[in-house]
This record gives C-alpha cells, sequence and structure tokens, in this order.
C-alpha cells in the first residue's frame, strides 16, 4: 500500500528531506557555476588538442572522484570515443610511500607533478576544504612546471583559493556540508566530460 508524505516513518521522511537537499544545492552551485565549468572544458579542450595532459588528484573521497574523472576521459564517458590523456596522481602506492618516508606526505603529490608536468598540461584538483598541505604544495609545484589549475573546492574555498592566479579557475561550492560537496563536485565532473567530448568529437548543442 502507497504511503502519503505524512504516514512515512521517520528514516523514509529523512530520505526524501536528503534528496531535496541535494537537489536544491545542485540546482544553486549550477546557476552559480555553469560560466566557470564552461570556461573549465574549454581549457581542458584547449590542452588536449594542443597534446597536453591532463592531471588529477585529492585526497581520501574527492581522490576517488579524481579517479572517476580520469577514468571518464581516459576510456569513455557516454559513448565510445578516442581516448584522452589523463593520469591520477598518487594511486601508485609505492610512489605515494616512498615520497613520503624520504620526505613528507605533504610532497607527495608535488614530487610526481614536477616529474610528470610539462607546460601546457592542466592539474584539476578536488577538494571539500581546500586545505591539505599536499595539495597546496601540488599546485605549487603545477604552477611551477606552468601548468594552469581548475580546482574544484566547497564551503569557503580554504587556503587554495589564496593560490590561484588568473590562469586557474577555481569552481567553489558554497556550503557546509561535506556530503552536498562531493555530490556537486561529481555533478561538477561529469558536466566536464560532458562539455569535453561535445566539443571534441560533437554534440547537440
Amino acid at each position: 500500500m502507497e504511503h502519503t508524505e505524512d504516514q512515512l516513518d521517520p528514516l523514509e521522511q529523512r530520505v526524501i528531506t536528503l534528496f531535496h537537499e541535494s537537489i536544491e544545492a545542485k540546482m544553486h552551485a549550477g546557476e552559480a557555476l555553469a560560466p566557470l565549468i564552461s570556461e573549465a572544458s574549454q581549457m581542458i579542450v584547449h590542452a588536449l588538442l594542443g597534446e597536453n595532459k591532463i592531471l588529477t588528484c585529492g585526497n581520501g573521497t574527492s581522490a576517488a572522484q579524481a579517479q572517476i574523472f580520469t577514468s571518464s576521459l581516459v576510456n569513455c564517458f557516454e559513448q565510445e570515443r578516442p581516448s584522452l590523456p589523463a593520469i591520477t596522481i598518487g594511486t601508485d602506492i609505492t610512489t605515494q610511500t616512498a615520497a613520503a618516508i624520504e620526505q613528507s606526505f605533504n610532497e607527495a603529490y608535488a614530487k610526481q607533478i614536477r616529474a610528470l608536468g610539462h607546460s601546457g598540461d592542466i592539474l584539476l584538483i578536488v577538494t571539500i576544504s581546500g586545505n591539505p598541505s599536499n595539495l597546496l604544495q601540488a599546485i605549487r609545484a603545477a604552477h611551477d612546471r606552468d601548468m594552469s589549475v581548475i580546482a574544484l573546492t566547497g564551503n569557503d574555498g580554504g587556503d587554495i583559493a589564496a593560490l590561484l592566479d588568473t590562469n586557474d579557475i577555481e569552481l567553489r561550492v558554497p556550503v557546509a556540508s561535506k556530503a552536498r560537496i562531493h555530490e556537486v563536485h561529481m555533478l561538477t565532473l561529469f558536466s566536464l566530460c560532458d562539455l569535453i567530448d561535445g566539443q571534441l568529437f560533437g554534440g547537440e548543442y
């Protein structure tokens, strides 16, 4: 038997509330970020057409989201098409722990960027706080290699916002909830994939 919204038990009502909060966060972020997401997609397309690559990184859940983005570029997003050059740094546990032992975990991403990054490449960072030291060092390393940075951040942007320059793009989700930020980040990354594929291989717009 179907239940009306008033008859839902507390757990079911909580699920509906979470869905509503997620939708609201995505709608507000989408309206605010649409121009910047479009610009970021064009930056990536320009780099790819120039035979450059995309490096991605993050910590925890954000690292997993960076990997999903990389996988969508290297393999495919919605449809089969030629592979696009992208690497998620930090997934090689041997290299990651070696860097951490020899210096510190703060340098683990930066060392790989210095080794793999070249002028014209793009570093895409995913972070909800914008404060992890390893990501701050990654941005500095990218700038030293003449790479542009696309930073997906949340809340107030954290310390990362102050490091970005005029050639970089910050895609900030101005909410406090970690879950909402992760959800919007994932949709943002999927939006980038859609726009990149459309510009390189033809789309509906």
